[in-house]
């Protein structure tokens, strides 16, 4: 695995980020939220004003390294447990081949709004987000960086979709490594939305809301998937096209 086998990844997060605008867009939007700080002369308001967009922008970096870092620590766990035997067998590395590409076609799908079969996937994963969401309440306000990077760990394990494709992904990987540099990536793709969410706010999320945002970014997630796809129907290489194949072929 190298860094440009990383990038269809990458672009995978890239576009599903329109998702996160729903699911962790109240959360980062709170981040650019400023703590108000008293300021009774001009100077010391710009002086102020400053401080506290420092300490925004600070707080969303925090927020969004521990997310990445939580998407890194269950890749390495899939990608750990692939390459401890769990795929070793060609029928099962197949099988992993054609469930992970079917589940990026169910996201281009799902963030297109033409099938929400992944909603039902994300309700599932609410047995685990049970026991963590109550790690929250000690971090509320976050108004400091460490608060922000521990909600943005913890913030990690809510069931999403998205992230469960992707997981698939990493673990057709067949090692912890592989599988922390594949959801690094993926991690990185969801980042300059989330980043602009922090310090923009409602302004970025009405426009990465539409309904063109979505399809474009949906469509571009399928056609990912459907290449995959063909490229196991036909179990041979598409030449130059297998480096726009997101999970690697067994």
């Amino acid at each position: 695995m190298n860094a440009f086998s990383l990038l269809p990844l990458f672009m995978v997060g890239l576009a599903g980020s329109v998702h996160c605008i729903g699911m962790c867009g109240g959360i980062v939007g709170a981040l650019s939220v400023g703590v108000s700080t008293p300021a009774p002369r001009a100077v010391i308001a710009i002086h102020a004003q400053r401080t506290v967009s420092d300490s925004n922008a600070l707080r969303v970096l925090a927020y969004n390294g521990g997310r990445i870092a939580s998407y890194m620590l269950a890749g390495a766990f899939a990608g750990g447990l692939a390459g401890a035997g769990m795929l070793r067998m060609a029928s099962l590395q197949v099988a992993g081949y054609w469930l992970a590409n079917l589940m990026l076609v169910a996201l281009g799908l799902y963030l297109m709004d033409a099938w929400r079969g992944l909603a039902r996937l994300e309700a599932a994963g609410n047995l685990v987000w049970r026991r963590v969401r109550p790690l929250l309440a000690p971090l509320m306000p976050m108004d400091t960086p460490l608060k922000a990077l521990a909600v943005g760990g913890l913030w990690g394990w809510v069931p999403c979709g998205m992230v469960y494709s992707a997981l698939l992904t990493a673990m057709m990987g067949g090692s912890a490594v592989h599988g922390a540099a594949a959801m690094a990536a993926f991690g990185l793709g969801t980042l300059p939305t989330l980043l602009g969410m922090g310090l923009l706010g409602a302004r970025l999320r009405r426009q990465l809301q539409r309904r063109p945002v979505r399809i474009a970014s949906g469509l571009l997630v399928l056609g990912f998937g459907l290449l995959g796809l063909l490229r196991a129907a036909h179990g041979v290489s598409l030449g130059w096209l297998d480096a726009l194949c997101v999970a690697p072929h067994p």
